[in-house]
C-alpha cells in the first residue's frame, strides 16, 4: 500500500504520524498552520473552514469548503487541500505575499476585527469566489451607502441573500463572527470580482481533482480504510462487522470531537464510484448515496421541488459539502430532515450487500430508535425517488434559528390535488416519534376529499395526534404536536391561490 500522503498548499506531506482519528483541524495546526481554528469541534462556527479539491459540477475541479474539525485527516489521503495561508501568492521581492482578492475585500472593508473566526470566513468565502457558475448569476446593480453594491431581483426588488456578483450568502452560513457585526463581511464578499485568468486556483478548476486513494493507514492499533469498489467495501464489512462506516464523517466527527468515542477500523466509502450516480430515469431519479448534498442540489438544479426546498434548511453549505443522503439515512435519527421529504417522496432505499442488492420502500426501513432493516455487511448504495413527482409540496421545519438548527418538528408535503379534490396525499413527519414516520391517518382523511378550509381544519386535528411526541430541551409534546396542525394548515394557506388559479 501507498503510503497515505495529502498535498496542503501545493506542498505534499505523509499523514504520519497522525492518529487515524486525527482530524484535518488537528493535522494542519500540528504542521503550524494555526489560520485553522477550532470553535465549536462540531461543525457549527466554520473556523475551521478549508478548501478541498472535489469533482466538480460545472467543471472538472471544484473547490469545496468543509470543516475541518469533522473530516479525519486520513479521509484526504492523495487530496489538495487549500488553507487561508494557502490563497495568499508571492509578492514583490523581499515583500510580504500578495493578499488573494477575498483577503484584499475582508481588510478594505473592516469584515476582521480579532481574526479569530476571518481564516475560515475567507476559505468559506473563496469557495464561493471560485464557484464557476457564480457570475452567471450576477444580478443587477443598486448603490447602496454601505460601500458595497445591493443586489436586485428580477421585479427590482432587493434580494439580501445573493450579491450583485452572484455571491450567495448561503455559502457563509456555517461561519459565525461574534465582534465584527455581519455587515462588513457582507460587503466585502457582495465586492469580489471574478478570477483572472492567471489565478492559479482558477486554472486548476480545468484539470481533474486527484483520483480518491484507495486507502489503508494503521497506527496504534486503529485502522483508517478505503476501499477502491463497492465490492472491496462489502468484503471488508463482511470480515469486520464492528468497523464504523463513515461518509462525511458530520456525525461521526461530532462523536470523536465531543464524545471522545474512537473506532478500532473505520471504512469510508464517500468516494466509491458505485455509490455517487445521480441520474433520471423514465420512472425514477436515482441518487448515490455518497453524493453530498451540495452535489444534488446542484446538480438537480430544482427538478425535484421538494428537495430543493430542503437543502437551504439542512445545516450550513460547509455541513452540506459534505453531508449525504446516504449518511442521513444511515444514522437513523428520528430528527434527521431528509427522512420526512424522502418519505413524502415515497421513496425507497437500495441496499448492497455480499449477496447482491434489495430495494426497501423507505416507510419500510426503519424499525426503531437508530435502526433499521439494513443488515450486517449492508450499505445504502441509492435512494430512488419514482416519477412523476406530486405537483404541490412543501418542507416546514420548526426550529428555533431560521437556517442552521436542529429540527425540533419537521413536516414534508407531497399532494396531488385536481378540480379541488385531494387525489393523493403523502405527509412526512420528523420529530415526533422513535423514528420518521408516514403520517397515514392523516394521508387517510385528506384523500378523496375536497381541498377546502372545512376538511383541512379537520385533517389538521389529526396530524394533531399523529407519532409520540416527547418533552425535551428544543420542544414540549404540546408544542410539536401543536406545530403539526399548523403546518397542514400553513400549507393551506400557502397553495389555496395556486391550487384555484
Amino acid at each position: 500500500m501507498v503510503e497515505a500522503r495529502i498535498t496542503v498548499n501545493g506542498n505534499g506531506t505523509p499523514i504520519a504520524p497522525a492518529a487515524p482519528h486525527s482530524t484535518v483541524l488537528d493535522f494542519l495546526r500540528e504542521r503550524g498552520l494555526t489560520g485553522t481554528k477550532e470553535g465549536c469541534a462540531e461543525g457549527e462556527c466554520g473556523a475551521c473552514s478549508v478548501l478541498v479539491a472535489r469533482p466538480g459540477v460545472n467543471k472538472p475541479t471544484d473547490w469545496v469548503a468543509v470543516n475541518a474539525c469533522l473530516v479525519p485527516v486520513a479521509a484526504l489521503d492523495g487530496s489538495e487541500v487549500i488553507t487561508s495561508e494557502g490563497l495568499a501568492t508571492a509578492g514583490e521581492p523581499g515583500g510580504p505575499p500578495a493578499l488573494h482578492p477575498v483577503q484584499e475585500e475582508m481588510a478594505v472593508r473592516g469584515g476582521s476585527q480579532c481574526g479569530y473566526c476571518t481564516p475560515g470566513f475567507i476559505c468559506s468565502m473563496a469557495s464561493e469566489y471560485y464557484r464557476p457558475d457564480r457570475c452567471a448569476s450576477a444580478g443587477a446593480h443598486v448603490a447602496s451607502d454601505t460601500g458595497a453594491d445591493t443586489p436586485t431581483d428580477a421585479a427590482g426588488g432587493t434580494d439580501a441573500e445573493h450579491g450583485p456578483n452572484g455571491f450567495d450568502l448561503h455559502s457563509l452560513s456555517g461561519n459565525l463572527c461574534r465582534c465584527t457585526g455581519y455587515r462588513p463581511i457582507r460587503d466585502a464578499a457582495f465586492a469580489v470580482g471574478t478570477p483572472s485568468e492567471d489565478d492559479p486556483l482558477a486554472r486548476r478548476r480545468e484539470q481533474s481533482p486527484p483520483e480518491p486513494a484507495a486507502t489503508e493507514y494503521t497506527r496504534d492499533g486503529s485502522t483508517f480504510v478505503r476501499p477502491g469498489t463497492l465490492a472491496e467495501a462489502l468484503r471488508v464489512l463482511g470480515e469486520r462487522p464492528d468497523a464504523v462506516v463513515v461518509a462525511g464523517s458530520t456525525d461521526w466527527g461530532v462523536e470523536v470531537n465531543i464524545r471522545s468515542r474512537r473506532a478500532d477500523y473505520v471504512v469510508a466509502v464517500d468516494r466509491l464510484a458505485e455509490l455517487r450516480e445521480l441520474r433520471e430515469e423514465s420512472d425514477s431519479v436515482v441518487i448515490g448515496a455518497a453524493q453530498t448534498l451540495t452535489e444534488i442540489e446542484r446538480r438537480l438544479d430544482g427538478r425535484v421541488p421538494l428537495l430543493a426546498e430542503l437543502f437551504p434548511q439542512f445545516a450550513s453549505r460547509l455541513i452540506r459539502n459534505s453531508a449525504t443522503l446516504g449518511g442521513n439515512l444511515g444514522t437513523g435519527s428520528p430528527i434527521g430532515d431528509s427522512p420526512p421529504v424522502l418519505l413524502a417522496l415515497e421513496a425507497s432505499v437500495v441496499l448492497a450487500g455480499a449477496d447482491g442488492e434489495r430495494e426497501v420502500p423507505l416507510a419500510e426501513y426503519f424499525t426503531g430508535y437508530r435502526q433499521s432493516v439494513r443488515r450486517p455487511g449492508e450499505l445504502i448504495r441509492a435512494v430512488r425517488i419514482p416519477l412523476p413527482l406530486s405537483p404541490v409540496t412543501a418542507f416546514h421545519k420548526i426550529a428555533k434559528r431560521r437556517f442552521d438548527d436542529i429540527s425540533s418538528v419537521a413536516v414534508a408535503f407531497a399532494l396531488d390535488i385536481e378540480d379541488g379534490i385531494v387525489r393523493k396525499a403523502r405527509i412526512g413527519l420528523g420529530g415526533v416519534a422513535a423514528t420518521p414516520i408516514r403520517a397515514l391517518a392523516t394521508e387517510a382523511a385528506l384523500e378523496g376529499r375536497p381541498w377546502t378550509a372545512e376538511h383541512v381544519e379537520a385533517a389538521a386535528q389529526v396530524l394533531r395526534a399523529q407519532g409520540t411526541p416527547m418533552d425535551d430541551h428544543r420542544a414540549s409534546a404540546e408544542y410539536r404536536s401543536a406545530m403539526l396542525g399548523q403546518s397542514l394548515l400553513k400549507l393551506y394557506a400557502q397553495t389555496t391561490e395556486a391550487v384555484s388559479s
